[in-house]
């Protein structure tokens, strides 16, 4: 085994984190300029556009309010209400908390991405019963695959599932403030490899520690790219409503 392909669920996990977030932007973009131009009122496509992903949103600031409740982290002024930012964008909600060491920083940062792919891993897993269709996929029945993908809709209450997994994994991915503690653990945890490595510790996380954690990520790419999928799904139907609405109404949002 090389560590190429020991790890290449790493470039999985990359790969398919970057479509989620490009996918995201831009469906994000769509629903605001059908929003802006169906009401013509800032305020009230706001209000509707949060109210649209509010589940996530929930789950997002709730997971950093209780990981750092968890990590003995102070917490300051919580809120669920949509605010614009001075730099254009929309922030639809925040939790308030004290800068800590950079390892329970980080992981305040990332638990909306952990919960989030918890609660998608268990839509997708004991509700829509995904396990089924990546098995037909991945032996190459791909009749079978098709038969049942065309039968999803009509497993019980599909498309409340569809939308949480739309909801919850358009609001996971966290924000540039939820990053700020990334770059020290990153060089942090760099500086731990090339030090192992050079103790020749190598052949042993070869060995040991890369095949689990080469299988979370694996596990971990299916979720982001089925959450991207959502994306990519809803993205076609609302960018061609957004040219209908403006060309019909002569009103176009930039």
């Amino acid at each position: 085994m090389t560590y190429l392909t020991a790890f290449d669920g790493f470039v999985w996990f990359a790969g398919s984190l970057a479509l989620l977030a490009f996918l995201q932007r831009f469906l994000h973009r769509e629903i605001q300029a059908v929003l802006l131009i169906l009401t013509r009122h800032p305020g009230l496509s706001t209000l509707i556009f949060s109210l649209l992903f509010f589940p996530g949103v929930v789950l997002h600031e709730g997971s950093h309010f209780l990981t750092a409740a968890i990590l003995g982290v102070q917490t300051g002024r919580f809120s669920l209400i949509p605010q614009a930012l001075p730099d254009g964008r929309l922030r639809l909600g925040y939790v308030e908390t004290a800068r800590s060491d950079f390892l329970r920083d980080t992981l305040i940062g990332v638990a909306p991405l952990a919960s989030g792919m918890l609660v998608l891993a268990f839509i997708a897993i004991q509700r829509l019963h995904m396990v089924l269709f990546w098995d037909t996929l991945r032996t190459g029945q791909f009749s079978l695959f098709w038969m049942g993908l065309t039968a999803l809709p009509r497993v019980r209450d599909f498309w409340l599932w569809f939308y949480l997994v739309f909801a919850i994994s358009s609001t996971m991915l966290p924000s540039a403030s939820d990053r700020h503690a990334w770059r020290p653990f990153g060089i942090t945890l760099t500086v731990l490899f090339v030090l192992a490595m050079i103790a020749g510790a190598g052949p042993w996380m070869l060995k040991h520690l890369a095949p689990p954690l080469n299988a979370f990520l694996r596990g971990a790419s299916l979720i982001l790219a089925l959450s991207a999928v959502v994306h990519g799904l809803l993205w076609l139907p609302f960018g061609l409503l957004h040219k209908l609405l403006a060309r019909i109404t002569h009103v176009d949002i930039q």
